[in-house]
């Protein structure tokens, strides 16, 4: 059964349980997870950290907590809470925060949703319970009890204390200090990417995906690892006859070919090339993680697990040259929070223009 290819952006999200060196994404990104903690920081350099239940107690309530930091000197930390909601449940009328045993207050909270979000005193109260072992329960009018674990909280929040350049300062989050505010690092823009022109696929072009040629082409420059149906004679599933390729033009001499090339439990992979429009085609593949395209921007959808309460997402758009990443994120941890994942985490963001 296949199923790494999909998961490796996500491994040091959803199985690491100990220290590791921080996963580099593309552009700059960061991505780090500590127990019941994970950071994804971008390349404008905001950082997002989702906090958890501890999953390895029985009976914790889903629940999870997003602390937001823009980059530069003085910026804030914003709060948001989520009531596990994968299952559907009706939530109580009001919940309050409770943080080892001191009252912090009536929660901003929407019952529809089981959303809420913190007040800045509220905030300020839980990034310091988060520096020391704390109790943190979210707790019902109605007597239900949602307990946030801080197991982990202070190895990511230092975490994006460094990467946005904060330690020693005084609006560090993990280790305050003296140092100037004016020396944390600044924000930076967000990249703005536009799109090659469309171009119309031709009859010819469109035939191509029968190709044997072709075929012995993509194989040749790809790894059996990378595309098992790419094979001598093989499918998606074995006994089955191979795929047509999918061909569309991208511009006067190059084309997009896409073919499925794997298929898991819970996830499929195709294979996308950019390659010439006429032999020698020159293939350079661009991912076997795709699930769609529209011609121009091609598409991945991975679940973290078959709940699908996780996922990683990507994004390339075709610069009318090459494909260049333009989007990657996750949901956060796998702790069956809300379908589709509690959170949007990314490591890297573009604004794409026509």
């Amino acid at each position: 059964m296949r199923f790494l290819p999909t998961l490796l952006p996500l491994l040091p999200l959803l199985l690491v349980s100990a220290p590791v060196p921080a996963q580099a994404a593309p552009q700059g990104g960061e991505r780090f997870t500590h127990h019941d903690w994970t950071l994804a920081c971008d390349n404008t350099r905001t950082c997002r950290a989702a906090g958890y239940q501890n999953d390895d107690e029985g009976g914790n309530a889903p629940v999870s907590v997003l602390l937001t930091r823009a980059a530069g000197p003085n910026q804030p930390v914003s709060a948001e809470l989520m009531l596990g909601q994968y299952e559907e449940t009706t939530f109580p009328a009001r919940v309050t925060l409770q943080i080892n045993g001191v009252a912090l207050g009536a929660l901003a909270y929407n019952r529809e949703d089981g959303s809420a979000t913190l007040t800045a005193p509220q905030v300020a109260a839980l990034l310091a319970s988060l520096k020391r072992d704390s109790h943190i329960d979210v707790i019902g009018n109605d007597g239900r009890r949602w307990v946030l674990s801080d197991r982990g909280a202070s190895a990511v929040l230092l975490k994006m204390d460094t990467v946005q350049g904060r330690l020693g300062t005084p609006g560090a989050l993990m280790r305050k200090g003296t140092v100037a505010e004016s020396s944390v690092l600044p924000a930076l823009p967000v990249p703005v990417m536009t799109l090659g022109k469309a171009f119309a696929t031709r009859p010819a072009d469109a035939a191509l995906g029968r190709s044997p040629a072709l075929r012995a082409a993509l194989a040749a420059a790809t790894s059996p690892d990378d595309c098992e149906a790419l094979g001598p004679g093989e499918g998606l599933v074995a006994g089955e006859a191979p795929q047509d390729m999918t061909v569309t033009r991208l511009s006067a001499t190059k084309l997009l070919v896409s073919v499925g090339c794997w298929r898991a439990a819970y996830n499929t992979g195709d294979g996308y090339w950019v390659i010439n429009d006429r032999a020698p085609y020159a293939p350079v593949l661009v991912t076997t993680l795709g699930n769609d395209d529209d011609g121009r921007t091609i598409t991945s959808a991975s679940k973290g697990r078959g709940l699908g309460d996780c996922w990683y997402t990507a994004t390339w758009s075709w610069d009318g040259a090459r494909f260049v990443p333009t989007a990657e994120s996750n949901t956060g941890l796998c702790r069956l929070v809300a379908a589709g994942g509690a959170w949007e985490m990314p490591t890297l963001v573009t604004r794409v223009q026509e």
